[in-house]
């Protein structure tokens, strides 16, 4: 049905889907808050686990049925092209952040684990593109490799954030992780649960209309799988990220700003794992081309920034923000510069 309509129609049918996706995880940054608290799990926490996995459902959705119809570029440069353009927008919160650099302002041990952990997640395809052409059953090694990991760093990132061994330096900008309301941590999460889920639903159903539309493009302009994946689709999905990181330093809640994005692009490498099982032709990293490996670089060099700016903690920087923001957005410009010569 999507297929045969005209492209006015096409692209109104788009904007509406983002705006589903993009009104729900408004909604959906509130409710994460809330029930950091609730669950007393913290904000760094909540921002990497239920907020960033729930933003990113709309692009997974992409991923999947771009590879369910054997476009192995599209599935792939949408996850890697999301993870790029997410950490941007961390540079964009930076300069709404008036006040301080975020990153010095945002300091969580949580937040620099689920960093490190990100960046092993984006080396182990790299690995298993530079390695020997193998599926079994259809799945590449490395994408039980992926998952495992995944597991395994959650468990490690809950036990750093509940019982961490450093601490950073309190300054007069760090703004540290404290419920609201000292009532809040005694109520219910169930209700604000269950609404958080219904969001998620929405997310989820715009992200599917979103690959459709992307599919159509691709197949009617002729346009390259790697630039409605990584630019088009990627930014849109990820716009979610964008509001709900805006909308969280605007709330001062600095520590769910950075864990969402970071733990939203940890999530994020999951893309990869299921457009692997999703493809049916063979191993999904084989099957990629030389500018969506651009892509998985640019957003591995792009986390590397940010961990050393979450290390550093600069206070300010050029413009008012930190270093590592300048550097974010110059490495971003560069990939689009790649992507449009290619």
């Amino acid at each position: 049905m999507i297929a045969n309509l005209s492209l006015p129609l096409l692209i109104a049918v788009f904007v509406l889907a983002a705006a589903v996706v993009v009104v729900s995880s408004v909604k959906a940054t509130g409710l994460a808050d809330m029930l950091a608290d609730r669950t007393r799990i913290g904000e760094a926490l909540a921002g990497g686990i239920i907020l960033g996995a729930a933003t990113s459902l709309a692009g997974i959705v992409v991923s999947v049925d771009a590879a369910l119809g054997g476009d192995a570029s599209y599935a792939f440069s949408n996850s890697v092209g999301g993870i790029a353009a997410q950490t941007l927008f961390l540079a964009i919160a930076d300069l709404v952040h008036r006040k301080a650099n975020l990153e010095h302002a945002a300091a969580e041990p949580a937040n620099l684990f689920q960093a490190v952990m990100l960046m092993m997640l984006l080396s182990i395809p790299l690995c298993a593109i530079a390695g020997p052409d193998m599926a079994y059953l259809g799945v590449h090694p490395a994408s039980v490799v992926m998952f495992l990991a995944y597991l395994g760093g959650l468990k490690l990132t809950q036990r750093v954030s509940e019982n961490p061994m450093w601490r950073p330096v309190q300054t007069t900008d760090t703004r540290t992780d404290e419920p609201e309301d000292d009532d809040e941590k005694h109520r219910s999460p169930v209700k604000p649960g269950v609404i958080f889920v219904g969001l998620v639903v929405l997310m989820g159903l715009g992200g599917w209309v979103i690959a459709q539309v992307g599919a159509v493009l691709i197949d009617r302009f002729g346009l390259a799988s790697s630039l409605v994946g990584a630019v088009i689709t990627a930014v849109v999905t990820s716009l979610p990220e964008l509001v709900t990181t805006l909308t969280a330093v605007r709330r001062g809640a600095l520590q769910l700003a950075v864990g969402g994005i970071i733990g939203g692009n940890t999530f994020d490498t999951l893309f990869l794992v299921a457009s692997d099982v999703s493809y049916r032709e063979g191993s999904i990293f084989h099957a990629v081309s030389g500018t969506d490996l651009y892509w998985l670089a640019t957003g591995l060099l792009m986390t590397s920034v940010l961990l050393g700016g979450l290390i550093l903690r600069q206070r300010q920087g050029p413009g008012r923000i930190g270093i590592e923001s300048v550097l974010l957005i110059v490495i971003y410009i560069a990939a689009l510069g790649v992507q449009f010569t290619a």
